[in-house]
């Protein structure tokens, strides 16, 4: 299985259950809790997932949400260098560049999104979830 990073997205419509989002997003996190070890989440994932779950669900439940992720997902390590590397590319929006140097930075072949447009640029491909899950059914690894 591939190492592959969260987009914030992914985490937003499992916790809010975002229709018709939350469904591939829900299948996608089940089958990476099996197999911990194998996603990664931007550092900064976690305080925008903060944001705009806490309003709606209240921070505890967001932070429940976040303590059971950890238990299976990584945080890329990055630093200084990253930043300055998310500054040089080519995206439009900075978070997605921040994503992409994380990614990289983790040693993710993939970044799981609903958001796809706005990685067209990226070194990183993206991919939906239901996109990785049927490629990871072909080869035997769900």
């Amino acid at each position: 299985m591939q190492p592959i990073l969260l987009d914030t997205d992914i985490l937003i419509d499992a916790a809010l259950d975002r229709k018709p989002f939350a469904a591939s997003a829900l299948r996608l996190l089940d089958v990476l809790e099996k197999r911990p070890g194998h996603a990664y989440l931007a550092w900064h994932s976690i305080s925008n997932f903060y944001y705009m779950v806490k309003p709606i669900k209240g921070g505890p439940l967001a932070k429940d949400f976040i303590r059971d992720l950890l238990r299976f997902v990584k945080i890329a390590s990055t630093n200084h260098k990253d930043i300055l590397y998310a500054l040089r590319l080519p995206l439009n929006d900075f978070e997605d560049s921040l994503q992409c140097a994380c990614a990289i930075a983790a040693g993710a072949e993939v970044i799981a999104t609903r958001n796809i447009k706005d990685y067209r640029r990226s070194p990183i491909p993206a991919q939906y979830p239901d996109t990785i899950l049927k490629a990871w059914e072909k080869r035997s690894l769900v």
